[in-house]
């Protein structure tokens, strides 16, 4: 008799339906996590022609858009119309979380906020991403991401001293809500298997770049500092930075003192740790530009690669400077493969950002790339018991 090998083990979240009414960037992010690891998503989207439609985040077939909505179903509703919000209640019967991302007051014009979609299903997670929180004198206020990282501190602390604030090259505060999100349903969803109450999770850009500036953050609140831009610089542990070798830039870090005897072995400059401008770490950082200076000019005298492998012989972490294809291109890169190929209908193969979360039981998976609009109308409309002339009906009228 042989053996045929295993199935691999259903997805974690295989079990669970969620409703994503999110748009831009901050929902789909926390929405997309669900989805990664087996959630079905339905994705919730006014009945617009495919063709005309340019959201924010980029066309349909745009490089965003494809990496944010994989791995979901696209259903269109007019919401504004009495028969979509209907037809919505009939899937969060069944549904068991649910994600919007409109300012606070929208929800309820629309009369889709949680306490009315909670009486329909007391076991739904409502969960909520705002600019600024779902009250408070900013609640109404439009919050983007560029906008947020200014208010909540990121600006000031990026950059050169003498460039002024300067944003992240990546959107930090969105990003990092729809993460925090994703954590608060993951503990709301297990908060119901203990209880069986569903319950409304909030964060909001606001809070969720203040929480990210964690050190930063934790500098002020506790010691009654006020970070600066500190460039490529470390603001406590000295020496770290960008450097120039022969062929380009490196980042070298040297925390605490035996990393930093390695570091005066490594590059046979054992008259450092007598040096009273380098002995201790405060010594450094009073010193900080001079020592630099040292490094630099040591470091100019072979190829980055050999610094590279003579630093992380000795133990010292240091590493390459790389443009984001270089990124994809390194070898370690590659045999993570956090890069998922995917092939599709109208751009052939492509790759998409895959997730940085690894397990020994389960491995997230690209299933789907990202939607039409209402590809899905008639396979999850049907569902609720919708005939074909009830759908073109629906149609005809703007309501799907």
């Amino acid at each position: 008799m042989t053996n045929t090998p295993a199935s691999p083990p259903a997805l974690p979240l295989s079990p669970y339906r969620v409703i994503d009414l999110t748009r831009v960037r901050a929902g789909p992010t926390a929405v997309r996590q669900l989805a990664d690891w087996g959630a079905e998503v339905i994705k919730i989207e006014e009945p617009v022609k495919a063709s005309t439609e340019t959201e924010m985040g980029g066309m349909r077939l745009g490089p965003d858009y494809q990496n944010l909505q994989r791995n979901k179903k696209s259903v269109t509703l007019n919401l504004k119309d009495p028969e979509g919000r209907a037809v919505l209640e009939k899937l969060v019967r069944e549904a068991d979380v649910i994600v919007e991302n409109y300012r606070p007051d929208v929800k309820h014009r629309l009369g889709i906020d949680y306490e009315t979609l909670k009486a329909i299903n007391p076991r739904l997670i409502y969960a909520s991403i705002s600019g600024f929180g779902q009250d408070g004198p900013y609640a109404k206020r439009p919050g983007y991401d560029q906008i947020v990282q200014g208010m909540g501190g990121m600006m000031s602390v990026t950059g050169l001293p003498e460039s002024g604030p300067v944003r992240a090259g990546i959107a930090v505060a969105d990003t990092t809500a729809g993460l925090y999100c994703a954590i608060g349903i993951l503990i709301a969803l297990l908060d119901r298997e203990r209880t069986g109450n569903g319950q409304w999770v909030q964060t909001s850009l606001l809070e969720a770049q203040l929480a990210i500036l964690d050190l930063q953050a934790a500098r002020w609140l506790v010691a009654g500092e006020v970070p600066i831009q500190a460039g490529n610089n470390h603001p406590t542990i000295i020496p770290t930075g960008l450097f120039t070798t022969q062929n380009g830039p490196m980042t070298l870090q040297v925390p605490g003192q035996l990393m930093w005897e390695r570091l005066c072995k490594a590059m046979d400059r054992p008259q450092w740790l007598e040096d009273p401008r380098y002995r201790t770490n405060r010594d450094r950082s009073d010193n900080r530009v001079a020592l630099n200076q040292e490094i630099n000019d040591i470091l100019m005298q072979q190829p980055r690669e050999y610094w590279i492998e003579k630093l992380n012989a000795a133990g010292l972490a240091c590493g390459a400077v790389n443009t984001v294809d270089q990124a994809f291109a390194d070898p370690q890169v590659q045999h993570l493969g956090i890069a998922w190929p995917v092939t599709h209908p109208q751009l052939g193969d492509i790759q998409l950002v895959g997730q940085p979360i690894r397990s020994n039981r389960h491995q997230a998976a690209l299933r789907s790339v990202a939607p039409m609009p209402g590809e899905h109308n008639a396979e999850i409309l049907g569902q609720l018991g919708l005939q074909q002339n009830e759908l073109q009906s629906l149609r005809n009228r703007h309501v799907i």
